[in-house]
């Protein structure tokens, strides 16, 4: 379970950071790219924050998270200058992809044309705990 003084941190990550990435796309040229930071979640010593990123659409999805992966330490250079006030540490960033929406949309599919995700678990793939 999550302290507040965790979710507090993730929650200030979590803003400055789809920030930062939105005006790194625009910036890139990648009009027409959505980039959203979906949930952050900072270690119990506040040493690693795990960020998950929602990717519109998502066909260059892994392209851009190895872009991004590449540039951590200049996206944590521009966190620590945007949170100096509110954090003497800035955690190490990880970054993963969300693809919670591709998977709810899946069921969604599944269960508009008649098949059943409940009864027959091989329509969908099976999914890592995140």
């Amino acid at each position: 379970m999550e302290s507040q003084r965790q979710k507090k941190i993730a929650g200030i990550i979590q803003k400055d950071i789809a920030d930062i990435l939105q005006r790194a796309a625009m910036d890139g040229g990648l009009n027409g790219v959505l980039i959203s930071v979906t949930k952050v979640s900072v270690t119990v010593d506040l040493s690693v924050a795990k960020v998950y990123l929602s990717i519109f659409p998502n066909t260059d999805s892994e392209e851009l998270l190895e872009g991004i992966k590449s540039n951590e330490p200049l996206i944590k250079h521009e966190l620590a200058q945007r949170t100096r006030h509110q954090l003497r540490r800035i955690p190490e960033l990880s970054f993963f992809v969300d693809d919670s929406l591709d998977y709810i949309e899946k069921i969604d599919k599944s269960l508009k044309h008649g098949e059943n995700p409940i009864e027959n678990r091989d329509l969908l793939d099976k999914r890592k705990k995140l």
